[in-house]
């Protein structure tokens, strides 16, 4: 497999050879392949201690299971070293907004404000669907002989072993809880690591210019956050957005992907058009409710002090509410200000 052209100019680290990308971590070659895990040599340690990550299971409002895959200090510094040095000097897909620098959710909802539909879907299982090939694969085309690409790709990939699932605190149905098993057991991108998001992007680069030309073709507008994915336009389009979803579905399951149907929406301007929590009816928005309990909190935290008002013992909660107020500043600054007014009253 040959670099892609592009990859001339991109300034990323030169490295061709396995000593030479252990060199590059300051790693003996036996240590590299063991935090790569390329031969799956976990499987054969009964210690959960020698693991590369940390798990944390979380239930979906479907029922089934997200697992946050942590890397422990050691792997976590080694893959901030590939974001940094490798991956932060590679451009993604215009269309791509969620964990791009100089993008944010704003960037990805603004596109659609004032449509007349807006064409909400999600893909289901985002980060378990990239398969450590499909890694492995992007770093041969970006420049890197196959030895020193299939070890990046382990480095950023994790397969987790079924006895990882012996923690407290699952409470998912037994066939949900078998499916995420065998899910999260195929090597894969781990939710949790700092390298995941930029690689989900660059490998979804193919499918972001598949979406973008369809959107174009029915005058449509197509932006992605991570698994979020919005399109919209105007009468045209409304006439044939049902249609035109059966044809993303189908684009989604040619790129490997699946759509996670009880998440898609077509939202017309009789509804709030709600994209990552934003409304896009006429203007960017925080929806209403939203506004009107957190100018609640505050006023109570004046009236009746703080800590009345800090119901899951946020260690922070200062902190907690000044991010909160940062959020509506960033989309709508003059609620912001009220809101900043209100929190510049309270007694701490």
């Amino acid at each position: 497999m040959l670099p892609v052209a592009a990859a001339a100019d991109w300034k990323i680290p030169k490295i061709d050879s396995i000593s030479e990308l252990a060199a590059w971590f300051n790693l003996t070659v036996g240590e590299l392949e063991w935090f790569a895990n390329l031969r799956d040599l976990g499987r054969k340690q009964r210690d959960t201690r020698l693991a590369h990550y940390y798990y944390k299971p979380l239930t979906k409002k479907s029922g089934g299971l997200r697992l946050i895959e942590a890397p422990k200090q050691h792997l976590r510094h080694m893959q901030r070293s590939i974001l940094s040095q490798v991956l932060d000097s590679i451009p993604v897909h215009h269309s791509a907004h969620g964990f791009v620098k100089g993008r944010s959710i704003r960037s990805f909802a603004e596109p659609h404000v004032g449509h007349s539909v807006v064409l909400r879907m999600d893909i289901e299982d985002f980060f378990p669907s990239f398969a450590a090939r499909r890694i492995q694969a992007f770093f041969r085309t970006i420049g890197y002989p196959e030895p020193v690409a299939d070890l990046l790709g382990g480095l950023c990939t994790n397969a987790v072993q079924f006895r990882s699932w012996n923690m407290p605190g699952i409470d998912a149905d037994p066939a949900r809880f078998n499916e995420a098993r065998r899910l999260y057991s195929r090597p894969h991108l781990p939710q949790g690591a700092p390298t995941s998001p930029a690689l989900a992007n660059f490998c979804s680069y193919r499918l972001d210019c598949r979406l973008a030309g369809l959107a174009r073709s029915a005058g449509a507008v197509y932006t992605r956050y991570a698994d979020d994915l919005a399109f919209s336009g105007g009468r045209d389009f409304a006439a044939r957005v049902e249609r035109f979803s059966i044809s993303v579905a189908a684009i989604l399951g040619e790129s490997g992907f699946a759509v996670n149907h009880h998440k898609t929406r077509i939202m017309r301007p009789g509804v709030s058009q709600r994209l990552v929590g934003l409304v896009t009816n006429q203007r960017l928005n925080i929806p209403r409710g939203e506004f009107d309990r957190l100018k609640a909190t505050l006023t109570n935290c004046i009236r009746h002090g703080w800590q009345s008002q800090n119901r899951d013992a946020h260690k922070e909660f200062r902190s907690h509410l000044a991010g909160k107020i940062s959020f509506v500043e960033s989309i709508h600054p003059a609620k912001g200000l009220r809101l900043r007014n209100l929190f510049e009253r309270i007694t701490w």
